[in-house]
């Protein structure tokens, strides 16, 4: 990857972010985190309270990167075929069709995902791992790119099932929205719905790139983003630290280790950089880990938070120093 690629690489990653930010108003940094996660193939699921933006969001970041989408309003009755298809008999020519659900897309809007009991929830694990979706026993590839946009509202709601562990570790992130930070951007949201005369302005979104380019943007993070084996073993011992944590029951997955490594190679490519610094890893390593950290009975019940392990373990591994391009 030479420096023109590297530069143009950038290019349309702020392209994409601005064109973001041109409708969602929130944290240009969590614009950078899902944009990150979206560039390393990986999954993201969004939880907060109803209202702040998370379903506009999504909506939004599809668009932006020039992708298919589709969307799944997650209700107690929803069924796994709702969601990847069933094979439906046709009388009229005396066979089976089979009709292929809402997951055959580039970008799912999986919407309020844990208002959905954990059955229909699971059907979404094979297509967020695999890429690729089972029906009747027939397999069935997704085309790339394949991103699971996920809304869930907090557990504490009322009408809310937790997510399954397994499915809560296939998300590469779980970023919260949050509300405005001030008057400012309370006010910027009602000029902005004033302007658009509409709820939902993204019809009228033009896309930042196409999906031609942003495969090949996520092929440039895959390949020619270097990665100092200092910074895996940082990586390493914060992960085997989590496991240890006297609070810990069921500490991150090796699957945890390498969502850490591939997000953190993302954020240096939206840096413009080829390489990873250990920084690209701090700005990450909360997001990344803790959902998949999981807490002992009695630590649960006193309101313990899986961010709160990750802070102390990130506070406790020393990053490495000098630790700078591919040698050579």
């Amino acid at each position: 990857m030479n420096e023109h690629e590297l530069r143009e690489a950038r290019q349309s990653c702020e392209l994409i972010m601005d064109r973001v930010g041109s409708v969602f108003v929130g944290n240009r940094l969590l614009l950078r985190k899902l944009l990150a996660a979206a560039l390393a193939n990986g999954h993201v699921l969004f939880e907060d309270y109803p209202g702040l933006g998370k379903t506009l969001l999504a909506k939004v970041f599809a668009k932006a990167i020039g992708s298919d989408t589709r969307r799944v309003q997650f209700t107690p009755d929803l069924l796994p075929s709702d969601i990847v298809g069933v094979n439906v008999w046709r009388q009229n020519v005396g066979s089976f069709e089979m009709v292929r659900g809402p997951v055959f897309t580039n970008v799912l809007l999986a919407d309020e995902i844990n208002r959905a009991p954990p059955r229909a929830q699971s059907a979404l694990l094979e297509a967020m791992e695999e890429r690729q979706v089972t029906i009747d026993g027939t397999t069935l590839p997704l085309e790339p790119p394949f991103v699971v946009l996920a809304t869930q509202n907090p557990i504490e709601q009322e009408g809310t099932y937790p997510l399954p562990e397994a499915q809560l570790d296939r998300f590469l992130l779980k970023l919260s929205t949050g509300y405005p930070a001030n008057n400012d951007g309370e006010m910027d949201i009602l000029r902005r719905r004033v302007q658009w005369q509409k709820d939902d302005p993204t019809d009228d979104i033009e896309p930042a790139v196409d999906s031609v380019r942003f495969l090949e943007l996520q092929r440039y993070v895959e390949n020619d983003i270097y990665i100092d084996e200092a910074i895996m073993d940082y990586i390493t011992q914060m992960v085997r630290l989590s496991r240890e944590h006297p609070r810990v029951a069921v500490g991150v997955s090796p699957r945890g280790s390498l969502a850490l490594l591939r997000i953190s190679r993302s954020i240096a490519l939206i840096h413009g950089r080829d390489y990873v610094v250990p920084d690209d890893v701090k700005m990450v390593v909360a997001d990344a880990l803790s959902h998949r950290v999981i807490l002992t009975i009695e630590d649960t019940l006193e309101g313990v938070r899986g961010q709160e392990i990750i802070d102390e373990v990130l506070q406790q591994v020393p990053a490495p120093a000098d630790v700078g391009g591919k040698a050579g």
